[in-house]
């Protein structure tokens, strides 16, 4: 009978352990997402279909300033440094999850000495043992009034719950979904950072260039002052002329702070990106260059590269993964808990006869928690997991849809500044050939000087507005390279982040 008893309490445990091969909860599998077949804005004369390598998009403009800082901000970031500290949090929560499916094991030694109060029992009590306050060489088993007992033992203390129905399993599943969804986080930190890093470059560039416009402007303003001086003193000129040339200058000079003053805002944007203080590059930064050409070739690829090149994307995938692992665990929650626990030890009132197999303790117990009435609190946790992970999913598909519309408005952005500069320079041309003659017209007096201040005001004007076209255009390659996912590197996604050491 004995043996038969074993033998069902032996088919019962297997039966669960073979239960526990399954997980509760729905299996991942990633959504198929539809993709268009190509962009509206390719094919282009500046971009290809082809997918290229958008690592380090920012060494195809071939500035080594600009290469210097991006390096120095993806190496020195502050928000990328606590990026990074995220994932090893999250790859923490892994191990946390996992150890809830593992037995424990815990050493317990103890002393205990009791002694006990002579009052605790009515008198004589204490000669119903053969007590009487003789001496003995053995120690007492246990103590009698107006006397003590010690109590010695070492043991271990092992408990294991069996993940019978995979909850811990699907905690793993999620936690190391998350912990894959930092990652993401982390690159698409970077791509941000490099994306900033560039486009703040590129307006200091621009504000730059626009300093030494205003600045040649009223240089060149200044000599014809004293040219239209000369002239009003052999009566050619008058103080009209004079009058408006003078607030030809004083307008070139009123714009010029504004312009450096955005020069300056740049400097300490781009120290910030670095981890530095605001004005750390104000010396590094200070000689003005001309904004770098952009690339010949931009590789914009296909659409369908964007589930793969999108950091942002990919992050929103595997959120939606580990929502999904979240359903399996609050489904184990609608079944029976199996856990074993045990413990074993040596255990003697006396030091010297510790260590011995008469000192032998222990225990088993074998024992199943199911609850079964808990308020509908089980079924509504499942259902709030399924609400969620049906959120992760809408995320998910929208990240994929901003991101399209990203590249689009990037690639139609680009296009537009094009057309504009090209446009723009058509323009400068023609003011420069119409001041030239004006010039030449009001020098033999043929024309009113408000024709030359036309004529000026035309070419400036047309200078000022391409400086901005070009960091228009250089600002939309940024946006556009950003958009395609470009700036981070596929190196070590399953080891430790980049960061920076502390200190």
């Amino acid at each position: 009978m004995m043996g038969r008893r074993v033998t069902l309490m032996a088919s019962a445990w297997t039966a669960v352990l073979l239960a526990g091969c399954t997980a509760v909860g729905p299996n991942y599998h990633r959504p198929e997402i539809a993709t268009p077949a190509a962009y509206e804005g390719v094919p282009n004369n500046r971009l290809s279909a082809d997918r290229g390598d958008l690592s380090q998009w920012w060494r195809q403009f071939d500035d080594p300033v600009l290469q210097g800082l991006v390096d120095r901000a993806l190496a020195g970031n502050f928000d990328l440094e606590a990026a990074a500290s995220r994932i090893r949090q999250a790859r923490l929560q892994v191990i946390l999850a996992g150890a809830a499916g593992l037995p424990t094991l815990n050493a317990d030694p103890s002393a205990t000495h009791e002694h006990i109060s002579k009052n605790a029992f009515p008198p004589g009590f204490e000669s119903l043992f053969g007590g009487g306050g003789g001496a003995s060489s053995s120690p007492p088993v246990f103590a009698l009034p107006g006397s003590g007992i010690s109590i010695y033992q070492l043991g271990f203390d092992a408990s294991w719950e069996i993940d019978v129905f995979g909850g811990v399993r699907r905690s793993v599943e999620a936690a190391r979904a998350d912990a894959e969804a930092a990652v993401w986080s982390h690159r698409a930190a970077e791509v941000t950072l490099a994306a900033e890093v560039a486009s703040d470059y590129f307006e200091l560039r621009a504000a730059q260039q626009r300093v030494a416009i205003y600045q040649a402007e009223i240089t060149r303003q200044k000599g014809l002052l004293e040219l239209i001086s000369d002239r009003r003193k052999v009566q050619v000129a008058t103080s009209l002329d004079t009058d408006r040339q003078q607030v030809q200058i004083a307008d070139a000079t009123a714009r010029l702070p504004a312009v450096e003053a955005d020069a300056r805002v740049q400097v300490h944007a781009l120290g910030v990106l670095l981890g530095q203080p605001p004005e750390a590059l104000g010396a590094e930064l200070a000689a003005s260059a001309p904004p770098p050409p952009p690339p010949p070739v931009v590789p914009a690829g296909l659409p369908s590269d964007l589930l793969e090149r999108r950091p942002d994307v990919r992050q929103a995938e595997r959120q939606f993964a580990a929502a999904n692992a979240r359903i399996g665990v609050a489904t184990a929650e609608l079944y029976p808990k199996f856990t074993l626990t045990g413990s074993a030890g040596l255990v003697s009132t006396a030091l010297s006869s510790l260590i011995s197999s008469a000192s032998r303790q222990y225990s088993g117990t074998a024992a199943i928690n199911w609850p079964l009435l808990d308020g509908g609190r089980a079924h509504a946790d499942i259902k709030v997991a399924r609400e969620q992970a049906r959120q992760a999913e809408l995320a998910y598909r929208n990240a994929t849809l901003m991101a399209l519309k990203d590249v689009e408005d990037a690639l139609t952005r680009y296009a537009a500044d094009q057309a504009q500069g090209q446009s723009l320079r058509q323009s400068l041309e023609a003011s420069q050939r119409a001041l030239t003659i004006s010039q030449q017209r009001y020098q033999v007096g043929l024309v009113d000087y408000s024709d030359v201040l036309n004529s000026e005001a035309g070419v400036l004007s047309a200078q000022d507005q391409i400086a901005q076209t070009d960091a228009s255009l250089s600002r939309d390659l940024v946006s556009l390279y950003k958009a395609l996912g470009g700036g981070w590197d596929a190196h070590d996604l399953e080891g430790e982040a980049p960061a920076r050491a502390p200190g």
